[in-house]
């Protein structure tokens, strides 16, 4: 009997940005007894089904993304005689279609750390049972991934989590509602301890894949204080407090470290904290910017972000303290106009976004903005190949609509041509070696280059083309541009490294 862990996808690149966590988290969890487990990231190269044998476990994790695939895997799995098992986000919100779908034996729902042992033990018993609760564990069972079992130079950056759960409430994500609101901070020494070991192994870029990086605001603080709550306003400060210490520890690291996190656009008004993560080799965040009006931001429940030239002015803070923004927009709000797309252009030039990512509004599972549209289809909405739109995620790729929510002044066709317009002149060579300004050699704006363009390959052309050929063409010049590009990410093992003491440190900075 062997364990698979299969991460679902479509699309393979040969080379991968971010390491699925996941799979190597499980594979942590998986007792010794079932030997070492067989990881297949099909983001990398396709899975091999003759790999699948009868007795087999076959654990496949899926969010709305690539959860048609992973119930082609599953299918194809359970075929072979093997024992699937279900779990991630989406089969947390749907585990009777990755019953139905997916044909698992089993579906956890919640964090699998803990739960995927008793899955396995289960199985070998003859017990297993068709629904497996993992809850929210905290952060001090939070299992470190089992990165020996890394194919060598397939990834450009590794990944390291720190907190689970946002406790905001916008209105497009669902991760407040399956992670849930309260932060569960890992303890410094275990996130560390992880980090040193893929730094150990050549890892030099690695990125924090949290909800939310930046749990507690000053305004948090300044709320929970004048409502009188001693004892929430100590609950936030040891929190923030945690995340300092995270941030001290890290900054003990190689200074060729480079960390890149999510955060949400209130730390600009945190110079404190900005620093830190400065300090802390924590290069770039992702910042969820979404709208560049005030209307486009009561439309995503998103009222603590701001709009017009104080949004140029509060990312503008990011850099100015050493941190370099991803910026992320929405398009298709039901406020959104013809001349947005510009002016959001306009705002991530002038605002010195490093990079950027324009995406239109899709409904997904377990958000306020798929109930609501839901709601508005009825009982017999539109339907693509006998599949309702309400379950986009089922329709095959090549005819899936892009815009499933109907707007009052613009057609799908419009929004989708005029993001793909934003995408191509935010990314054109011209505007790309302007912002290669940000790094002094050659070598480093010749490499800022290629990532631009791999991104954009990557991630604007495979998700918003409508014509497959495309999308091939896409993948295909992603694969070449993928290996050269790992190759300047990868940095040099490191066997024996060691966090530099504290007080060598404070010698240093004095």
């Amino acid at each position: 009997m062997k364990v698979h862990l299969v991460n679902p996808s479509h699309v393979s690149f040969g080379i991968g940005v971010i390491t699925p966590r996941w799979m190597y988290v499980l594979a942590s969890a998986t007792p010794d007894t079932y030997g070492t487990p067989i990881l297949c990231d099909e983001t990398l190269e396709p899975l091999d089904f003759d790999s699948i044998s009868a007795g087999d476990i076959v654990g496949i994790s899926i969010h709305t993304g690539n959860a048609l695939r992973g119930y082609e895997v599953g299918v194809a799995a359970r075929a072979a005689g093997a024992t699937v098992v279900f779990g991630g986000i989406h089969a947390t919100l749907y585990p009777d279609e990755a019953r139905d779908l997916g044909q698992a034996h089993a579906v956890v729902v919640g964090d699998g750390d803990a739960v995927w042992s008793v899955v396995l033990s289960d199985v070998t018993s003859g017990a297993l049972k068709p629904l497996y609760d993992g809850g929210r564990i905290e952060g001090a069972e939070f299992r470190a991934g089992r990165w020996d079992l890394l194919p060598p130079g397939k990834y450009m950056w590794a990944s390291v989590q720190t907190v689970r759960g946002c406790p905001k409430h916008c209105s497009f994500c669902s991760v407040w509602r399956t992670d849930g609101q309260k932060p569960r901070n890992r303890t410094v020494d275990m996130v560390v301890n992880e980090i040193l070991g893929l730094r150990r192994q050549g890892f030099r870029f690695i990125a924090l894949a949290d909800d939310n990086f930046y749990p507690v605001t000053l305004e948090d603080l300044r709320m929970a204080a004048r409502r009188d709550n001693p004892a929430r306003l100590e609950e936030l400060k040891a929190i923030r407090a945690e995340r300092f210490e995270l941030m001290d520890a890290l900054a003990r690291l190689p200074k060729d470290s480079v960390f890149f996190t999510q955060i949400t656009m209130e730390a600009a008004n945190d110079p404190e904290f900005l620093d830190a993560m400065n300090r802390a080799h924590i290069k770039g965040a992702l910042v969820g910017v979404e709208s560049v009006t005030p209307e486009g931001l009561k439309d995503v429940y998103k009222g603590f972000n701001v709009a017009g030239e104080e949004l140029v002015t509060r990312l503008q803070q990011f850099r100015k303290h050493g941190v370099h923004v991803l910026g992320s927009f929405i398009f298709g709000l039901p406020s959104d106009r013809p001349e947005t797309f510009d002016t959001c252009l306009s705002v991530a030039e002038r605002a010195d976004v490093t990079f950027a990512q324009f995406v239109m509004l899709t409904p997904f599972p377990g958000t306020l903005d798929f109930a609501a549209w839901e709601k508005t289809q009825g009982e017999s909405p539109e339907a693509v190949n006998g599949i309702p739109v309400t379950r986009h995620w089922l329709i095959p790729q090549a005819v899936r609509p892009k815009v499933y929510i109907e707007h009052p002044v613009m057609s799908p066709n419009e929004i989708r041509e005029r993001t793909q317009g934003v995408w191509d002149r935010f990314y054109s060579t011209k505007s790309i070696w302007k912002r290669a300004k940000v790094v002094k050699s050659l070598k480093a704006r010749l490499m800022f280059l290629l990532i631009s363009k791999i991104y954009r390959q990557m991630y604007a052309n495979t998700g918003i083309a409508t014509d497959s050929a495309r999308v091939s063409r896409s993948v295909r010049w992603a694969r070449l541009m993928a290996i050269p590009c790992q190759k300047l990410f990868a940095g040099t093992p490191m066997p024996n490294l060691q966090l530099r003491p504290v007080d060598q440190d404070k010698a240093a900075a004095a």
